[in-house]
């Protein structure tokens, strides 16, 4: 799985964890139900936000969860999960969303994407989750063209792109769509005068996902050539750190200007897109200053190997599946083999101690 959210059990509360794994769990099988068993691969974190939103801006409770099988994932328990609008919302989001993932690994060539007869297959796969995202999105009365065209678009972009450049016009697709995404949320919670600022915190949520992901990126891209927005412009990490910083606070900002049905799922969401946010962007420039001043992350000559999709896949699974993403100090990216640290190693939650509501950035500097 991919995303810029990535909560464990250290940054929320029982009832939050709870509520979390339903979502993650409600989306996963909205994959599956629509679209099969292989698309299931296309759950990821930041997709969860839609279902979460959803949910919290619902006046009725009644038919949000039901009870699921036993699941490998869950040891082999049965589980409460979020079912309904949201939870299909964020599955056709994800399709598109792990569409682009694989192009991007197509276009850098990563592990088995090189060869061609793959780059191939998988370009096939990335088109059938486009299609896929449009027709669920059209049953949800959303029009997933917007996330496709501004998937299309990216490449344009970036092609125009030169030093010297402007790094916001590189983000301006991936903003488009999330804004989008997260505006739609209203519509099927009933809520239109949500979309407004529901959009405005897509917008700077896609600009963060952009940025993170170029960041957490940049000492590996430069190393292989690959295409990287802050290196092609030639922007200074203090830069993006300030635009990042800037972006979480507006999305702290749009929130306080949407109106929620109930109040565990609003400090859900202002967990997530709040400070769940601000730690992501911690961990990512971290990683970056790590990269760029550090020894190389790769591993060690004669293991320099990276795998493809489906095998990196395979291995994020194991890692989730057994803590050390969050909990090891370190761990090995499975797709480039670049060393990382446990989420929960190092990161300070200075404003879980001091409450729990949507307006606790009146009382934490942390947030400031």
């Amino acid at each position: 799985m991919f995303g810029i959210i990535r909560p464990c059990r250290h940054g929320l509360d029982e009832g939050q964890q709870a509520a979390w794994l339903a979502h993650l769990c409600g989306l996963c099988l909205a994959l599956r139900g629509d679209h099969g068993q292989f698309a299931r691969a296309a759950t990821n974190y930041d997709g969860i936000v839609v279902s979460v939103l959803t949910e919290a801006q619902s006046p009725r409770r009644d038919g949000l969860r039901r009870t699921a099988g036993p699941c490998p994932l869950r040891g082999m328990r049965t589980a409460r999960v979020a079912r309904g609008e949201g939870a299909r919302l964020a599955a056709a989001v994800s399709l598109v969303l792990a569409s682009a993932k694989v192009r991007d690994h197509v276009a850098d060539g990563d592990g088995v994407l090189a060869r061609r007869p793959v780059a191939a297959a998988a370009r096939r796969v990335a088109a059938g989750w486009d299609r896929a995202g449009t027709r669920t999105g059209a049953e949800l009365g959303f029009d997933a063209g917007a996330l496709t065209a501004a998937v299309d678009r990216q490449p344009l972009v970036e092609a125009a792109t030169g030093p010297g450049g402007s790094l916001l016009a590189v983000t301006e697709p991936t903003e488009t769509a999330t804004a989008a995404a997260l505006a739609h949320t209203a519509v099927l919670a009933g809520r239109p005068g949500n979309a407004g600022p529901l959009a405005e915190a897509g917008r700077l949520f896609g600009r963060l996902a952009h940025l993170l992901d170029a960041v957490e990126d940049l000492a590996a891209d430069r190393r292989t050539g690959a295409w990287n927005p802050v290196a092609v412009t030639g922007t200074p990490l203090p830069e993006v750190r300030r635009l990042c910083d800037d972006a979480v606070h507006g999305v702290r900002l749009a929130l306080r200007e949407v109106e929620f049905a109930d109040a565990e799922g609003a400090a859900l969401v202002h967990r997530l897109l709040v400070h769940e946010l601000r730690h992501a962007v911690d961990r990512a420039f971290a990683a970056g200053a790590a990269g760029q001043f550090g020894p190389p992350s790769y591993p060690p000559s004669g293991s320099d190997r990276r795998r493809g999709t489906v095998a990196g896949c395979a291995v994020w699974t194991g890692l989730f599946c057994t803590g050390q993403v969050c909990c090891r100090e370190n761990y090995r990216d499975p797709w480039r083999g670049r060393r990382r640290k446990g989420w929960c190693r190092g990161r300070s939650d200075n404003c879980g101690d001091c409450c729990d509501c949507c307006e606790c950035c009146e009382c934490c500097s942390c947030c400031d």
